[in-house]
């Protein structure tokens, strides 16, 4: 019996992982491939950085992943290692490696798994795939706009139609803050309240902090600036500390860009928007969609974070989380085209030659071709 029982649970995977296989597999590699050529297309590189990295990359300094989200394991010189939780400190990292001194702007793009210590209560898989863009040394508007853009047309190619990206400005909660004298520990606490859409133990926060009514209501009042382009506008118009008002500038000329494009339709704003990430220090933004459970991307611009491994170099990106991409695409019955199934050549010990030259033949052709042992005289 406990034989039996170990070779039971041999059978299961951890919680918060899975395998994948077949159909869905397939599916899954050309949303993969559709993205990847449209990153391809706006001249992004591949990058590949390794699975774990020393925990300093992902410090609270540096303003990444909480540590106790982290798998965290030791290396026999007995240094702490992590298995990454996101892709852009490793980028940023590998940047100031290798790219020390170059002055043109970098384009990389990448894909892999991704992993996260989080409770099984939170339902979010612990391995997961990712695929994004790091885009390094350029400040512009210009750079923002195309962020946004790429993330857009990558969606359209995964095959979704219905979707927004959802666009802020970290700066402009940080100029309120500023303003208002918010103390660095509270502000972060207040970031955690504000993004998960708590306005109430928001307001509770201030309260307890004794922030003034007239700057408690300054802070509450960001979750008025949502939706379209009238909504920034007010948001502009509110302002009344120079960090902000520039923030609010800075997405106004990044939808102007987005127009040029044609894909401003996709686009809204919420200056409420903030991130865990604390890394991000001006526009930010989010795709969401029906049927999935979160977000189905995120992203932002992160001007300081390469400066922590040596380089100066302003940047901005995005990641699509693909297993979350899967679910909304099979919520909304999105199905991939598939290939053709292969063609079957049964054989026997006499057919065997015959059948591998058909066979062969078809996968010349570029035709997926399968061999099966048969039971009749010739095989067929």
């Amino acid at each position: 019996m406990a034989g039996s029982r170990k070779s039971s649970v041999l059978l299961h995977t951890p919680e918060g992982v899975r395998d994948i296989y077949g159909k869905e597999l397939s599916e899954k590699k050309a949303v993969l491939d559709s993205i990847s050529r449209r990153m391809h297309l706006y001249g992004y590189e591949d990058i590949q950085t390794p699975t774990f990295e020393y925990f300093d990359v992902f410090s609270r300094e540096i303003g990444t992943t909480p540590s106790r989200e982290l798998y965290k394991f030791f290396d026999k010189e007995g240094d702490t290692l992590v298995l990454r939780p996101d892709f852009t400190p490793p980028t940023a990292r590998c940047a100031a490696k290798y790219f020390l001194e170059e002055d043109r702007p970098l384009r990389f793009c990448y894909s892999g798994s991704v992993f996260q210590n989080v409770s099984d209560l939170q339902g979010k898989l612990r391995e997961s795939t990712q695929t994004g863009v790091e885009l390094i040394g350029d400040g512009s508007v210009q750079a923002d706009a195309e962020a946004i853009a790429l993330l857009i047309e990558c969606l359209r190619d995964a095959g979704l139609s219905e979707f927004q990206i959802s666009v802020g400005n970290a700066d402009f909660f940080r100029g309120i803050c500023e303003a208002s004298h918010i103390d660095p520990d509270t502000e972060y606490a207040l970031r955690e309240q504000i993004s998960g859409k708590n306005y109430y133990a928001a307001e509770n926060l201030l309260i307890e902090q004794k922030v003034p009514e007239r700057d408690r209501n300054r802070l509450l009042q960001i979750s008025d600036f949502i939706g379209s382009a009238s909504a920034l506008k007010a948001a502009e118009s509110a302002a009344d500390n120079e960090r902000s008002r520039n923030a609010a500038e800075r997405l106004a000329a990044v939808y102007g860009v987005l127009e040029e494009y044609g894909l401003a339709k996709y686009v809204s704003f919420d200056l409420s928007m903030l991130s865990k990430y604390n890394y991000y220090t001006g526009v930010i933004f989010r795709g969401v969609t029906y049927g999935a459970g979160d977000a189905i991307a995120a992203g932002g611009r992160y001007d300081t974070l390469i400066e922590h491994f040596g380089k100066k170099a302003p940047a901005v990106g995005f990641m699509i989380p693909i297993d979350l991409l899967m679910e909304a695409m099979r919520s909304q019955k999105i199905e991939r085209k598939q290939d053709a199934e292969p063609e079957v050549f049964t054989y026997s010990e006499a057919s065997y030659s015959a059948q591998l030259r058909k066979a062969l033949k078809c996968r010349a052709e570029g035709r997926a071709a399968v061999l099966l042992p048969g039971r009749g005289q010739d095989g067929q």
